[in-house]
């Protein structure tokens, strides 16, 4: 396990070491969350599982659009009611080019953008608020944390993230949230198994939502990237 941090420079001047530690230049900030982002990404070469509160920032959209030519599968779970500042930006003419990358994920097959909404004790099928911070590669690295994919969470608020190379560990996690928010088991399946499993089934339960069948397989519904946060 590895921990990174988000820390703007300026924010803290006292750069002494705990007792037994390394110096670190502490006035001079620390990104290392963003570094292990993109460096993850670059590296990827079979899949990828995001579940963020924010999916808005081009220098992650840039490199997952990179990682999906390369045939990587990419899968991301958002909120499926964006928050404020996703759709306030989705509203700045300046902020055209940025939604336009995010729309061009979903021209790869490999790439699906998705959402839950759980059933209430009256059967009753609502939103649910993705809060988690949440990064898979391979299934053998993760992230999590407190770190946003966006530039506030990025370059300038305080995060911390731990970061864990270990397959077993990280197979056990995808295992979880799979079937939470699937309702199967994939513990059988390889990571672009699984991934087209999430795929196929989030595009499944959206057309059942559209058309009003209650009958879900699992939460999870597929979004289109092009209307995100409108």
């Amino acid at each position: 396990m590895q921990i990174q941090r988000t820390v703007r420079a300026g924010h803290y001047a006292d750069g002494r070491p705990t007792p037994g530690g390394a110096p670190f230049d502490i006035a001079g900030g620390d990104l290392s969350i963003f570094a292990q982002y993109q460096t993850a990404i670059a590296a990827a070469r079979r899949s990828i599982y995001i579940e963020n509160q924010s999916f808005v920032t081009p220098e992650i959209l840039a490199p997952l659009r990179e990682a999906l030519v390369r045939g990587v599968a990419v899968t991301a779970l958002v909120p499926a009611d964006a928050y404020d500042e996703v759709r306030h930006a989705r509203r700045r003419p300046e902020k055209k080019g940025l939604f336009d990358l995010l729309a061009s994920l979903g021209d790869f097959e490999g790439f699906r953008l998705a959402r839950v909404a759980a059933t209430d004790p009256n059967g009753v099928r609502h939103n649910v608020y993705i809060h988690a911070k949440v990064m898979l590669v391979d299934d053998a690295w993760a992230t999590i944390g407190s770190c946003n994919i966006a530039p506030r969470s990025f370059f300038g608020d305080t995060e911390m993230n731990a970061s864990i190379w270990d397959p077993v560990v990280v197979k056990a996690l995808r295992v979880s949230l799979f079937a939470e928010h699937l309702s199967i088991d994939t513990a059988a399946m390889d990571d672009r198994e699984a991934i087209a499993s999430y795929r196929r089934i989030a595009l499944a339960n959206r057309a059942r939502r559209d058309a009003g069948n209650p009958l879900w397989e699992g939460s999870a519904f597929a979004l289109d990237p092009a209307t995100y946060g409108s």
